[in-house]
């Protein structure tokens, strides 16, 4: 996910004296342990496993709302948005959307990124990966993180911008990432397009390459 919203940093080590635990700020448990579900959430939602990535959304949510804060558990709903985006699943976002007037200016503009409503959106509010993407500047092969590319390819299949070297780089990086929905979902989308250009031999690899995938589920 992006840089731009709250860092929860995990713990690098236990403290072994007393001196060198009073030298630091101890750290809070829910952000450690919302860290973690999060990242869990998204891990078993990418890779498919649906009923995981609910139990450990709803433990970071919970982490999140012990803190009475709503713009922390904004910030969860939002996650949850972009990994859905990230595999091409669209909804208006309703958990953010129920907490938006206490999100932060940079996570509503986010929010109105991933709903494809670009119009007066000023990108240097996004994070710096997608700024581009807005401003039409280049593809998702020049992001780096493969889950910050898939959101930023599933932004642009909305708003009907993807490129076929764009199909082509989110395809090969759910596969590298063994991310089976967002793999099955670029799949589909490139079995189609070869379908409608009458490559059969095309059509044929991309359908052996889906059944692949599905076996595994």
């Amino acid at each position: 996910m992006n840089k731009i919203f709250l860092v929860i940093p995990l713990s690098l080590g236990l403290c072994l004296g007393l001196a060198a635990c009073g030298s630091k700020p101890v750290q809070p448990d829910w952000k450690s342990n919302a860290s973690g579900s999060l990242k869990s959430f998204s891990q078993a939602y990418l890779k498919g496993d649906s009923g995981a990535a609910e139990s450990e959304f709803t433990r970071a949510r919970v982490e999140m709302a012990s803190t009475g804060r709503p713009d922390l558990v904004a910030h969860a709903e939002l996650y949850r948005c972009a990994t859905r985006v990230a595999s091409l699943e669209y909804d208006d976002c309703p958990g953010f959307l129920a907490l938006a007037q206490d999100a932060t200016v940079n996570e509503r503009a986010y929010a109105n990124y991933l709903a494809g409503h670009w119009q007066g959106l000023d990108a240097a509010l996004l994070p710096e990966q997608h700024r581009a993407i807005v401003q039409g500047k280049g593809g998702i092969g020049a992001i780096a993180d493969p889950l910050s590319q898939l959101v930023a390819a599933g932004v642009l299949m909305k708003a009907g911008r993807m490129s076929p070297a764009d199909i082509h780089v989110a395809t090969e990086t759910a596969s590298l990432q063994g991310w089976r929905r967002p793999l099955l979902m670029w799949l589909g989308v490139a079995l189609k397009r070869a379908s409608e250009a009458g490559d059969s031999a095309q059509a044929a690899r991309l359908q052996r390459r889906i059944d692949l995938a599905l076996l595994t589920k």
